[in-house]
């Protein structure tokens, strides 16, 4: 049975509604999206193993979302196919000059689509694998580039704030707020303000990482943060975390 996590944008119901039940049966987990601005507040809340997006949509096209993508360090090494009525060879230039992994015109075989995916998702896992064979990072987070430098970020963020807490060898109390988190909130933030990803908090806390991207996404929530190095540096400054 196959596994991973889906970010699927497609502005045609019928159509994404086909294409999440057709993955989700063959085991994959789908988080799907209406529109380009859509799949981008979801890339906010947690980062798929892949996304496959539609390019004509309105507003905000499929070459413009992965644009936006591929110009985040946090989204740049992940794959991305493209789905469209568009199979024109300029139209799929275009595509994989846009940086897109893997270009399926409509209509399309369904076995297809998974057999693309599933080929981009072993790839990306034995980069990860490669990447851990290499030199991890002091929080042994390395599952790509992308998130070892976001590791790296984190931790310096954490000397920084803590730094500016300490001053001069005075410790000072961090600024008074209350805010309501549960113990597993709190195991998930500590984890998070160490510098590990979702799969590795989910490892820890020996729960799924569907289950630790809705903690995630309620921590944004409850600290009016938007990203994990906000989210850290919120934590840090108001004591919620050491």
């Amino acid at each position: 049975m196959a596994s991973g996590h889906i970010l699927l944008v497609d502005d045609e119901p019928g159509m994404r509604e086909a294409v999440q039940a057709y993955l989700e049966d063959t085991g994959f987990t789908v988080e799907a999206a209406s529109n380009a601005e859509e799949g981008w507040e979801k890339l906010q809340q947690f980062t798929p193993d892949l996304v496959v997006s539609d390019v004509m949509m309105p507003r905000v096209d499929g070459y413009q979302f992965l644009a936006q993508m591929r110009g985040d360090d946090r989204f740049k090494a992940l794959p991305v196919i493209f789905l469209t009525a568009k199979g024109m060879t300029t139209d799929r230039i275009q595509g994989f000059d846009a940086g897109c992994d893997a270009y399926l015109p409509k209509p399309f075989d369904p076995d297809e689509l998974v057999s693309v995916v599933t080929n981009l998702l072993k790839r990306r896992a034995a980069t990860v694998d490669a990447a851990r064979g290499g030199s991890a990072g002091a929080s042994g987070s390395s599952d790509n580039p992308e998130i070892a430098d976001l590791a790296r970020q984190i931790e310096e963020l954490r000397r920084a704030v803590l730094g500016q807490r300490s001053g001069n060898g005075i410790i000072q109390k961090p600024s008074p707020i209350q805010i309501d988190l549960t113990p597993r909130e709190k195991s998930v933030l500590d984890l998070v303000a160490q510098g590990l990803m979702n799969k590795e908090i989910a490892k820890q806390l020996e729960t799924s990482v569907r289950n630790v991207e809705k903690y995630v996404s309620r921590l944004f929530s409850k600290t009016g943060t938007n990203s994990r190095t906000e989210l850290v540096r919120f934590a840090l400054e108001h004591g919620l975390t050491t």
